[in-house]
């Protein structure tokens, strides 16, 4: 039996949100971040050197690794859509190269986010109550009205920002996992011969999802979409006329889950994709209580400002818990918080949570009061426009010197930096600024009525920060996120014509010095005939138990400008039969 909707909204607050201002949102997000930078550490760079390795004759596409060492990500697909994308665009840098299918996989969260929530809002129980005289707002209107606001609180959503412009596996695991909830919420509005469409999509987000590191996540989420299909199949239908067409093709579409889940685990068997990866808290024998404090402190500002409007979905619809519209997103974001809890990579994991999430928190609005959405806009207003202030005064001081204490304490952070102007971010940022200035203007108006409004300042704010941080302080994070320094320092010590062997360097130290100092590279062993030798500080105790440490002439210590703890030594071959100067040993960290 259908509980009553709580959802009281009238045809004048689902007013269309004008598509172009919708598309600038998307491109103003996802562009900046992917362009005028280098890859930045560690996971950003540790794939870029996966997927450069593998563009090599020898490489084996089955298991990408980069000299011989495995990356934090058991995955294949992302390392293979960058290693694609070098050998296809050989005329652009490979680092931008490798951006271009990520990019498209960042376009495809936010569009396959937006249709997921327009569908799950085309439910019968999502529907707005009926008016007693009409002027209730009109189904299509009303699901197409959530969705916009479902997409800017996924562009709102604060741990979005970062990982979604990186190149790794993350991004992959995350646009797929948006895919496969896109063809489960689309699937009751497709008549028996348009199944294909969300067959197709469920296919590739779960295949997908495998291939990109999460097999066992992509098992959950087929085997949650088929219990809430068959909920629904039970329940979720209200006209004895249209039951039997309906629960028929709902009865297909819960096989046709199964069958693909089934698939997929096949495929992942058959590729040896599955890994014991379960780290519970306190399991690394740290106190759980600490572990436990910071997953909290992550769930708190990552999922910002999607969770209390997800919460509040789930009070102000708590009769409708088990139709669809609630229980797929409460699935796919439940799953992804489960994995949180379970694996080391919690941030990550975590990214995958905020596309449901989003629509959850879309369904906040219906039963949102005037007060509480007042609360939003002016908390959103201070905060947002408080960033982009100190991202401002922060980037004159660093041009003018003025004022003296940001210069300084730039100065002290990043030794070594050199300020630079670019005209276009310049340009960019001040545009940027003042359509957030237009955006407030815009907002504060008392004749806006429209459903979506109480998230557009979020996911502009959210927009205009990003933007601000990836044109007027691109060279600054750029300078400190990125390897390139320490690596051309290390480049300068030794002859590019010679190979350099390397010990105790991790993935992403491996793949800068091969991009940035351009350096032929191997691993460190008694019969390497390498001229040289790198070795990571850290690894130094056990130096001696992979060389001969009297053929090794200690050369110089290169130190990370940004980060002290981050050094490399540097040694240079000599005769065997002549031994090491003592003088010459490194000092000890």
């Amino acid at each position: 039996m259908n509980k009553p909707s709580p959802a009281i909204i009238a045809q004048s607050a689902v007013r269309r949100l004008p598509r172009w201002a919708l598309l600038l949102f998307c491109v103003a997000y996802i562009l900046p971040g992917f362009l005028g930078r280098g890859p930045w550490k560690n996971e950003d760079i540790a794939a870029f050197g996966v997927m450069r390795e593998l563009t090599s004759a020898a490489a084996n596409w089955l298991q990408p690794q980069l000299l011989g060492q495995v990356t934090g990500f058991d995955a294949l697909l992302p390392y293979w859509l960058g290693a694609i994308a070098i050998k296809l665009l050989p005329f652009l840098d490979p680092a931008l190269a490798v951006r271009i299918p990520f990019i498209l996989l960042l376009a495809l969260t936010l569009l396959a986010t937006w249709y997921a929530v327009y569908y799950l809002a085309r439910s019968p129980q999502a529907q707005p109550v009926a008016f007693a005289f009409g002027g209730e707002a009109n189904p299509v209107d009303y699901a197409r009205a959530i969705a916009d606001a479902g997409l800017l609180a996924l562009i709102a959503s604060l741990g979005l920002a970062q990982f979604s412009h990186e190149t790794t596996p993350a991004l992959a695991q995350l646009s797929f996992t948006a895919l496969a909830f896109y063809a489960m919420a689309s699937s009751p509005y497709r008549r028996a011969t348009q199944i294909i469409g969300p067959a197709l999509g469920l296919l590739a987000g779960l295949a997908g999802l495998a291939l990109s590191g999460a097999p066992t996540l992509a098992l959950l989420l087929g085997g949650g979409g088929m219990l809430v299909e068959s909920t629904h199949r039970r329940w979720g239908y209200s006209s004895k006329e249209a039951d039997a067409a309906s629960k028929q093709h709902s009865w297909h579409w819960v096989l046709l889950i199964a069958g693909i889940t089934l698939a997929v685990s096949l495929l992942s068997f058959g590729l040896d994709l599955w890994r014991w990866r379960i780290h519970l808290p306190g399991a690394d024998g740290q106190p759980a209580w600490n572990d436990w404090k910071g997953l909290g402190r992550l769930l708190l500002w990552f999922t910002w400002p999607a969770w209390p409007l997800a919460l509040w979905t789930l009070w102000g619809w708590r009769r409708q818990l088990a139709s669809r519209h609630v229980a797929l997103p409460l699935w796919f974001a439940g799953m992804a918080v489960l994995s949180t809890l379970t694996t080391t990579a919690s941030d990550r994991s975590l990214l995958l949570s905020l596309p449901p999430l989003a629509a959850l928190a879309a369904f906040a609005l219906p039963t949102l009061k005037r007060s509480v959405a007042s609360l939003i806009d002016w908390f959103t207003l201070l905060f947002f426009t408080g960033c982009a202030i100190i991202i401002w005064v922060i980037w004159i001081a660093m041009q003018t010197g003025v004022p003296r204490q940001p210069a300084a304490n730039v100065a002290k952070l990043a030794p070594g930096f050199e300020p630079s102007f670019s005209l276009i971010a310049f340009v960019t940022a001040v545009a940027a600024t003042l359509a957030w200035a237009w955006l407030v203007r815009w907002r504060t108006g008392a004749h806006q009525a429209a459903i979506w409004k109480s998230l557009v300042l979020p996911a502009g704010g959210a927009t205009l920060c990003w933007l601000l941080l990836m044109t007027l302080w691109m060279p600054l994070l750029d300078y400190a996120r990125s390897l390139g320094p320490l690596s051309r320092q290390v480049a300068s010590l030794v002859d590019k014509k010679s190979c350099v062997e390397i010990y105790g360097v991790g993935s992403a130290q491996a793949a800068a010095l091969q991009y940035h100092g351009q350096l032929e590279l191997r691993q460190a062993t008694p019969q390497a005939s390498c001229p040289y030798l790198v070795v990571d500080v850290a690894a130094q105790s056990t130096l001696s138990s992979a060389v001969n440490l009297p053929d090794w002439a200690f050369q110089a210590t290169v130190r990370k400008p940004t980060d002290k703890t981050e050094n490399m030594l540097v040694y240079k071959r000599v005769s065997l039969n002549r031994p090491a100067s003592p003088a010459a040993a490194p000092p000890r960290p």
